[in-house]
């Protein structure tokens, strides 16, 4: 398994250099994430009968970080118009319905994933827009999978402690631990692409390794309550999209925010 992981993780990172580097391609990659991990996240709740519009919220989930690839001044916010089109939409589709059980839930679930899936990880997207924008989005992709790596060595090779039993059985405080510091050292590593002096990089990237395993554990919830082991099987020894991506979906937009509201304004 951690042979298998290893490889994964190596061509996944071979790759992500190559995407980022072009802004255009880096967008298009991010909307293929989006696709994917809102297809699983959508079958997983089918999986256990939840009422779901699984294609309409994943065009709408597509259409978010597009639109914010535009860059047009026409299209800033078009995100949120995006959200509140679709709620409005999945309720006028509840209406043509004979069958209105489970409405709230279908409703809910739908505008769920696109919030939670899509809205959150085209922060990418907008990080890579920003002054300085590649070694931003390289600084925060590298800061929050050195989270993932430490967590999952230090948690195979010496976890004892669980963190979270309830939710995710497997996670340990040793491993949580292991993930801060990995997180540390990430940032220290990312300290030329940051330009920040070294308390503010400590304090970063304890902040991202939280938030990093916050959106880990989130993942794990919905996993739990849909009794599932992984979102998917598109990486070999990762699981799925979703579980690529779900410790991004809370650093991403704290980390967009702080670069661009406190640091660049």
């Amino acid at each position: 398994m951690l042979i298998r992981r290893l490889i994964t993780s190596t061509l996944l990172i071979l790759i992500i250099i190559g995407v980022i580097t072009i802004d255009w391609l880096c967008g298009l990659t991010v909307a293929l994430f989006i696709a994917v991990g809102l297809y699983e996240f959508f079958r997983m709740l089918e999986a256990k009968g939840t009422l779901t519009y699984k294609y309409f919220g994943i065009g709408i989930g597509v259409l978010i970080p597009l639109s914010i690839m535009l860059r047009f001044e026409l299209t800033k916010g078009w995100e949120f118009l995006f959200i509140i089109l679709a709620l409005l939409f999945l309720v006028v589709m509840q209406f043509k319905r004979r069958q209105h059980s489970g409405a709230i839930i279908g409703i809910s679930t739908t505008v769920f994933g696109i919030v939670y899936i899509s809205w959150s990880l085209s922060f990418l997207v907008k990080i890579r827009y920003l002054e300085g924008g590649l070694g931003l989005l390289a600084a925060i992709l590298l800061i929050t999978k050195a989270c993932d790596i430490g967590a999952y060595l230090i948690g195979s090779w010496f976890g004892k402690h669980r963190l979270a039993p309830s939710i995710s059985p497997h996670k340990t405080v040793e491993g949580a631990l292991g993930g801060l510091a990995f997180s540390v050292l990430g940032a220290l590593v990312c300290k030329p692409l940051l330009g920040f002096g070294y308390m503010q990089i400590i304090i970063l990237g304890i902040a991202i390794s939280v938030l990093a395993q916050l959106g880990d554990l989130s993942e794990s919830l919905i996993k739990r309550d849909c009794q599932v082991k992984d979102s998917g099987m598109i990486f070999p020894g990762m699981g799925g999209a979703l579980d690529q991506i779900d410790s991004l979906l809370f650093t991403a937009p704290v980390f967009y925010f702080y670069m661009s509201v406190i640091l660049l304004k």
